[in-house]
């Protein structure tokens, strides 16, 4: 099959499993290797420690999780994310456990606030007898709050899901695309649709499905929906199963989409509007993450980092059959 597009994306994420200590040496040269691209030794120094240090409380506190690994932007606005999932017994005094030598794992405790000091952009959400997800960002801090979780199928290199976000005039446009199945072919499938957003972020998200349906001809085709928000009304247009969601505390808004497959059978496509109450997140996501999920009454959780809300969602809430792909962007 012809390659559609060949595109520079936010690539897939490195996902690494600490289950035991050689993992977190193994995540830690990853970390430092992709860190030498973007920054300074000093800076890809830092990203070391804090990767070892997040992976050795993985290991230490939780049993094991998860350490989520990827670059965003590039350049003078490159970023580095480390971001670690675990489900282990949680923390029912975060501020407590932030001081430089508290622990109670028999360490000098200086982890978490070192990860804190070493960090551009840092934040936590615990919650005793669910886990813990810390987010630790190096280089640019986005203007923009959002978060992102891209993980291909396991046993698969590329993931057959993508996403993109861009600035537009008095706001974002936002758009997550799945291609048919998973791997190379969905990959392509993929990154023909965001080709498609790309080309025209700031028009009406109607354009770009009917857009990307035509460039995804030439592909294996899939599923996708695109938002823009600006002044607070949103706008927003779907084909297939990405589910779409507004959340604020006490609420929550599903998004409509309609059933097809852009590149394949587009029965109909509709652009919707809603209105968005200041503080909302956009949540958008592909059918790798179960739909199940409520957050309008974790007020807890919808003051956290959107990184935080997308890693929670992603390790709460992976189906673990296919490519998993998670956006969350603050309104």
């Amino acid at each position: 099959m012809e390659v559609a597009v060949d595109i520079p994306l936010n690539s897939a994420q490195q996902r690494f499993v600490i289950d035991e200590g050689s993992k977190v040496g193994e995540a830690r040269r990853a970390a430092h290797a992709l860190a030498n691209f973007e920054f300074t030794e000093e800076v890809a120094g830092k990203v070391a420690i804090v990767a070892t240090e997040l992976a050795n409380n993985l290991l230490r506190h939780a049993g094991g999780g998860e350490l989520l690994i990827q670059t965003l932007g590039a350049n003078e606005t490159a970023t580095l994310e480390l971001l670690a999932l675990d489900k282990g017994p949680g923390m029912s005094e975060i501020g407590l456990c932030m001081r430089d030598g508290y622990s109670t794992g028999g360490t000098p405790g200086t982890g978490l606030g070192a990860v804190r000091r070493l960090s551009a952009e840092f934040d936590i959400h615990s919650r005793s007898g669910e886990g813990t997800v810390v987010l630790a960002r190096f280089g640019h801090v986005p203007t923009r709050r959002y978060g992102a979780v891209n993980i291909p199928l396991e046993g698969e290199i590329e993931c057959g899901d993508a996403w993109h976000l861009e600035e537009v005039p008095g706001g974002f446009a936002a758009m997550v695309v799945d291609g048919l199945g998973h791997g190379t072919f969905a990959a392509e499938a993929a990154r023909a649709g965001i080709e498609a957003f790309r080309a025209a972020p700031d028009s009406a998200p109607q354009e770009v499905i009917t857009r990307a349906h035509g460039i995804m001809s030439k592909t294996r085709g899939g599923a996708a929906a695109c938002a823009r928000f600006t002044d607070g009304a949103l706008s927003y247009a779907g084909v297939g199963n990405i589910s779409g969601c507004l959340v604020w505390p006490g609420k929550s808004q599903g998004l409509v989409s309609h059933n097809g497959t852009l590149g394949m059978g587009l029965r109909k496509s509709q652009q919707f509007e809603y209105r968005a109450e200041p503080g909302a997140l956009l949540v958008l996501h592909s059918d790798g993450v179960s739909a199940r999920w409520d957050l309008k009454n974790r007020v807890d959780l919808l003051n956290c980092h959107p990184a935080i809300v997308a890693g929670l969602l992603y390790r709460d809430h992976m189906r673990g059959r296919d490519d998993a792909t998670v956006l969350v962007v603050a309104t």
